[in-house]
């Protein structure tokens, strides 16, 4: 008897073994901006939950200011995937650097605009944000593109008419607007919801939800992601799997889970000091995250379009759409977890 299961533990882990020799390599370096927040989410699940280590990865996760910083390091060559924003793949093929998506953590982009609310008695439009300074998580970033997005739709000039300050995404971002020095604020949640319950601010744009995400962008755009480049997943594509692996059953994770299973999960310091916050939260924007991992042709289609009004690097550039992401990886990553 003892034979029959030493012989079934060693072909167990020799079946684990193979699996995992599969991989061209193991240890994998993320670079994201902002882990803490729910845009990236389904990141720190897989993280918390062990999903990166069930398909054999070791993977290092490095914290930035904003997304902008975390692309710059994978540019630079100090990281090899970036958890970013979907739109950046387009733009950087604008650049002739090529990048592609290949799982979604978000569907929505979960950035709000918020007045301080000592301002907002005088605001009428978005014509009024002109000779504002306005926090974003970094310049360059998402939340600095809603920004743009804004002041080009109000005619004023994104460049010149407003002053953009890199606030973070968290603590520093709050004590920045509460403190007065900046006027306004394009951030991701809790922190936006934390300065709304707070009476910090009065929200006057809102794509954390289907609704308002129509009505500033004319369609619901992909947010959050793991992209790489190009050739980063043609030499690693089994790394590329596991990756979308963990994501796709991180996605899927919360899209069954309650605001309290995820508060349970995720670091204390997530939650801003403040439980109830953080619940309350999650529950606004269980609708932004993604639940499989795929990203919309209908939604990379609005993506480019949004960005030609304002990015003159993609309005000039002849924009291959297919080759800034790619739903074959995610596709297989639902076929293994249904």
């Amino acid at each position: 008897m003892k034979l029959i299961f030493g012989l079934a533990a060693l072909a167990l882990a020799a079946s684990g073994g193979m699996v995992h020799a599969q991989l061209e390599k193991r240890d994998v370096h993320i670079a994201v901006g902002g882990k803490n927040a729910f845009y990236y989410l389904p990141l720190t699940i897989a993280e918390q939950l062990g999903y990166f280590k069930a398909e054999g990865l070791e993977v290092k996760i490095s914290d930035f200011a904003g997304g902008s910083a975390a692309l710059r390091a994978v540019v630079g060559g100090s990281a090899e995937v970036v958890s970013g924003a979907y739109e950046h793949t387009i733009s950087l093929q604008g650049k002739k650097q090529f990048f592609r998506a290949f799982v979604l953590q978000g569907r929505l982009p979960q950035i709000a605009l918020g007045v301080a609310t000592a301002k907002a008695g005088g605001f009428r439009s978005f014509k009024d944000l002109k000779g504002m300074k306005i926090g974003v998580s970094a310049p360059g970033s998402s939340t600095h593109n809603l920004v743009k997005q804004l002041l080009t739709k109000a005619g004023l000039d994104p460049l010149k008419d407003v002053a953009i300050i890199g606030a973070g995404i968290g603590a520093g971002a709050i004590a920045a607007m509460k403190s007065g020095q900046i006027d306004a604020i394009s951030n991701v949640d809790p922190v936006m919801t934390k300065l709304e319950l707070d009476g910090a601010v009065k929200i006057v744009a809102d794509t954390r939800n289907a609704k308002g995400t129509q009505e500033i962008w004319g369609a619901p755009l992909p947010a959050g992601c793991l992209y790489a480049p190009i050739e980063f997943q043609q030499k690693y594509p089994n790394v590329v799997q596991a990756l979308a692996n963990a994501i796709v059953r991180a996605d899927k994770w919360i899209a069954k889970a309650s605001a309290t299973d995820v508060a349970k999960v995720v670091p204390e310091t997530y939650l801003l000091g403040d439980r109830a916050l953080y619940l309350f939260s999650f529950n606004k924007v269980k609708e932004a995250i993604s639940p499989d991992g795929l990203i919309s042709d209908a939604g990379a289609k609005a993506t480019l379009a949004a960005l030609k009004a304002f990015d003159p690097g993609v309005a000039k550039a002849d924009i291959k759409l297919e080759q800034t992401y790619s739903n074959a990886f995610a596709r297989k990553a639902n076929a293994k977890f249904k």
